[in-house]
């Protein structure tokens, strides 16, 4: 007696099909497992017979051999639990051919209950390409895998309730796709909450513009960690496309719970995290926080505190835009387009510069504090801003800074400039993304542009990254002004934001 039932499977955010094929014949009962499980998946025998057992069917006494196909390809998670349950019942006769038309995925309880498993979007999404048109999940992930068009999803509570509907007794009402609002409403905290920090407000808001990586340097106290948890709330609302990227990462990280993720992600990892946690990996390759924070913010509190191997993992993403994890048990490439905001002191007691409290720090300790990021980091970091102490005044005054809704709609206008400008390059979004190789194209720049940025760079030696960084920083102030060409007032802006290389040591 054979049957042959079909599931899903994923390797780091591309899903594929597995068939589950059982096979019962004669000999000493036994239950075999191939196809190069892990250990979650070896375990499926004990919990599947528990399930057959508990919910009152005939657990075969015959020699059960279960084949997880394809067989060169490694299988993890108990994501096969509830198919290899299809099968064993399917083989024996007591349930209908389930056919190609329809997938199974699920891990069962002992009692035959369904409970959620990671990585559902992305298996829903490569269902749907394979020609699955019928996709029976625990209900806790029925509204991620509803998302994947074309496709009818059905959300069980227990293994039972499978069995039922196969069998025409009671059917399952299928899930309902969630609508997804691209123009939806913030509802964190507000820019309306700062007082003063003028210059680091517009800094923020050139980096929401467009795209770049912003470090904030002042005193305890000014406001940076505040700041930055306000810049997801002037970012422009994510696309749909941007939706169910961020949400098919999550799904796999096993952190998506409902539909898809509807605002943009905001990660502040501690300062001791491990290298491993930040890029992705583990036994198995999972996303780290890098991919975790794609499409939004990754805030790094307190830089010079993370360990300098853990920093250096950042270069690479930071330029690329995607992060390759290799492991023993596979390699997993995953996408990490994110806006990196740092925060950090300009010493270790953190007053150095100060207008009224005295640093206590010693030369040798300050030159230390520094070192402790590199030089290759900044310099891929497009704005470096001063956050300085607030007045009095601000902080007395009954109404506060602007809100965050009037500056998400010049960021909003501005992204739409840049869509426009940029539609016939695959990939650019923003000016943050914009290739070095169409830079001079795009950044077109009065004579009197030209000649300030000549002037800066014989005077203070930059890189050529630090070019590239500071037209498009340009290009962005230009477009919340609405002109197309850089004019002497954008290069100064950005130009500015780069004052720190030199005062702080920053190059």
């Amino acid at each position: 007696m054979f049957a042959k039932v079909t599931s899903l499977g994923v390797t780091g955010l591309a899903g594929y099909l597995v068939q589950v094929e059982t096979d019962l014949s004669g000999g000493l009962p036994q239950f075999n497992l191939v196809g190069l499980p892990d250990s979650a998946v070896k375990e499926s025998s004990e919990r599947v017979r528990s399930a057959v057992k508990n919910l009152h069917y005939q657990w075969p006494a015959s020699r059960i051999t279960v084949n997880l196909a394809p067989a060169d390809v490694r299988k993890t998670g108990p994501v096969y639990d509830l198919p290899v349950f299809i099968g064993i019942l399917a083989a024996q006769g007591k349930l209908p051919a389930a056919g190609p038309q329809r997938a199974f995925l699920g891990e069962l309880g002992l009692d035959g209950a369904l409970r959620p498993v990671s990585g559902v979007l992305p298996m829903a999404l490569a269902a749907v390409q394979q020609g699955v048109t019928e996709l029976y999940v625990p209900a806790e992930n029925a509204a991620e895998a509803a998302v994947a068009e074309g496709l009818t999803v059905y959300p069980a509570r227990s293994a039972q309730d499978v069995v039922l509907h196969l069998c025409g007794a009671e059917p399952i009402a299928p899930a309902q796709a969630d609508g997804y609002d691209e123009n939806g409403v913030w509802l964190g905290p507000d820019m309306a909450d700062v007082r003063g920090q003028g210059e680091a407000r517009r800094a923020l808001e050139i980096a929401a513009a467009g795209g770049h990586n912003l470090l904030l340097v002042g005193p305890p106290g000014t406001g940076k960690s505040m700041l930055a948890k306000r810049l997801p709330g002037i970012l422009p609302p994510l696309t749909y496309d941007e939706a169910l990227e961020t949400s098919a990462i999550y799904s796999v990280a096993g952190l998506l719970r409902g539909g898809l993720v509807k605002t943009r992600p905001f990660r502040s990892p501690h300062h001791s995290v491990s290298s491993t946690a930040l890029a992705g990996g583990g036994t198995v390759p999972r996303p780290g926080e890098i991919s975790l924070a794609h499409n939004g913010v990754l805030f790094l509190d307190e830089l010079p505190e993370f360990a300098r191997d853990t920093l250096e993992v950042l270069r690479q993403p930071l330029e690329d835009g995607a992060v390759t994890v290799s492991r023993v048990h596979g390699t997993a490439t995953y996408p990490c387009k994110f806006m990196l905001v740092a925060a950090m002191n300009p010493c270790k007691c953190g007053y150095l510069g100060h207008p009224t409290r005295e640093c206590t720090c010693t030369p040798s300790a300050i030159e230390q504090y520094r070192r402790r990021i590199s030089g290759p980091l900044l310099d891929r970091i497009d704005l470096h801003v001063e956050a300085l102490p607030v007045e009095y005044e601000d902080l007395a005054a009954e109404q506060g800074g602007e809100p965050s809704a009037a500056v998400r709609a010049r960021v909003v206008a501005a992204r739409a400039l840049q869509r426009q400008r940029y539609h016939a390059l695959p990939g650019v979004r923003c000016n943050a993304q914009l290739p070095g190789s169409v830079l001079r194209q795009y950044c077109r720049m009065t004579p009197a542009a030209e000649k300030l940025l000549r002037g800066a760079f014989e005077r203070l030696g930059y890189s050529a990254r630090a070019y590239d960084r500071i037209l498009r920083v340009a290009r962005t102030a230009a477009d919340l002004d609405g002109s197309e060409v850089l004019d002497s007032v954008h290069l100064s802006e950005a130009l500015q934001y780069r004052s720190l290389d030199r005062k702080f040591g920053i190059r």
